[in-house]
This record gives C-alpha cells, sequence and structure tokens, in this order.
C-alpha cells in the first residue's frame, strides 16, 4: 500500500542535465521515467512539476542583461521544454500523460485548470505543469506548491541531488546535521534553503507537507512511497 494516494512531485531541472552542463541527459531522463512508472503502477496519482534550469533561468538572465519579465517568460518556455521531454519518456514506458501549461500553448499542451488536471489523475494520468504560475516573479518551487495545493496533493515530494533537510549545505560543510523531520516555523526561523520563501509560506498556510529526497539514487521515489524514511519531512 502507497504511504501517499496522491502526490505532487517537484523535480528539478537542473537534475536533468544528468552528467552534462546543459540540456537533458537522456539516461537521467529515463531513470526518472521507470521510477515514475514504478509508483504509477501501485496507484499513485501523480502531479508533476519541473524547473527549467538546466536550459534558461529568469533571475540568472536578468543578472546578465534580461528584462526580468521577459526572461521569466523565457524560463517558462524552459519548463515546457522539459515536460514534454518528460511525458515522451513516459510514454515510452507505457504511462499515460497530460502536459498542462499555465499560459495558453494549444497544441503543445492544454491550458490548466484545477478540475481538468483532477479528472485526468482519476483516470491514470500522469499530469505535469508547465510554465510555472504564469506570472513573472514566482519559481517553479512557488508553482509546485500551489499545484499542489490546488489538486490536493497528500504530500509534496521535492527530488533534490541531497537526501534531506541540513542544518548547512552539506556539499560545502561537513559538519552539517541532517533532520528526519522539520517544522515550517523552524525551516523559516534558521533560513534553512529548502525551497523559497513564497512557496514554503505558501505549503505553511495551506498545510501541505514536504518531504524532501534524493532523486537521483534509482529507487528513491519507491522507496518514500514504501514508507521508508530516507529524507527529510517538512510539516507544521
Amino acid at each position: 500500500m502507497a504511504r501517499f494516494k496522491r502526490i505532487l512531485l517537484k523535480l528539478s531541472g537542473e537534475s536533468l542535465m544528468g552528467r552534462q552542463s546543459f540540456g537533458i541527459d537522456p539516461e537521467r531522463l529515463a531513470d526518472y521515467a521507470r521510477q515514475i512508472k514504478e509508483i504509477h503502477d501501485m496507484g499513485v496519482q501523480i502531479g508533476i512539476v519541473i524547473g527549467g534550469g538546466n536550459i534558461f533561468r529568469g533571475l540568472s538572465g536578468s543578472q546578465k542583461g534580461f528584462d526580468r519579465v521577459k526572461g521569466d517568460q523565457m524560463g517558462m518556455c524552459a519548463t515546457v521544454i522539459n515536460s514534454l521531454a518528460l511525458s515522451s519518456a513516459l510514454g515510452a514506458v507505457g504511462v499515460k500523460t497530460k502536459v498542462l501549461t499555465a499560459i495558453r500553448m494549444e497544441p503543445i499542451g492544454e491550458f490548466y485548470s484545477k478540475w481538468k488536471a483532477i479528472e485526468a489523475m482519476e483516470q491514470g494520468c500522469v499530469c505535469i505543469f508547465s510554465a510555472g504560475t504564469g506570472s513573472p516573479y514566482f519559481t517553479t518551487d512557488t508553482g509546485s506548491s500551489l499545484r499542489g495545493i490546488e489538486i490536493e496533493a497528500d504530500v509534496m515530494l521535492k527530488g533534490t541531488r541531497v537526501d534531506g533537510v541540513y542544518t548547512a549545505d552539506p556539499e560545502k560543510d561537513p559538519t552539517a546535521r541532517k533532520f528526519t523531520e522539520i517544522t515550517y516555523k523552524e525551516v523559516l526561523e534558521r533560513g534553512l534553503k529548502v525551497m523559497d520563501l513564497t512557496a514554503i509560506c505558501m505549503c505553511q498556510e495551506n498545510d501541505l507537507p514536504i518531504y524532501v529526497f534524493n532523486m537521483d539514487i534509482v529507487g528513491n521515489l519507491k522507496r518514500v512511497m514504501d514508507g521508508e524514511d530516507i529524507g527529510t519531512l517538512v510539516h507544521n
């Protein structure tokens, strides 16, 4: 029996690079597709938000002279590219998907609505939510919080390259200590970089727990759904 019935899976665009310095690594994409199929076969209803940092990030673009609004719109388009790639990879392993966009982009994807997404998930489709919130100045972290709340997910699973939330960056500080669980209040007080501030506050206010784990280790997604404590639970 899966630990959660309906999830919002947040994936990093940078993780899609795999061993590359840019773009999409076909091996990493295939690994993600197989892991998602594993939990789909358990009957889990799945919504996914994927970032676009492997292609373009609006904030870093604005630091290089791009207009921030246009930069964020370019970032939204990058998430659509990643969403289509993941949709294709899932289709290749026999999983039906529906790509929903926050800005009108037919026939590339259908325009998002909560009810369309829930109906599709209940019918066995994996829904991939792209183009963030459709507005500039909001990250895909905030987009995933919004979509997770809207679709009434039991949890947001944040797949990263680290295995949870630490007292400091474990890649820089060897003394950093991992939390098994932590409250939103403590995350905010400690200034921990779990997600951006807007996303954390939205989850806190709407009581959507976040489970942070390492998605890059094949099989970890199913371990989370099986109830193994391999990451960090953030909750009220």
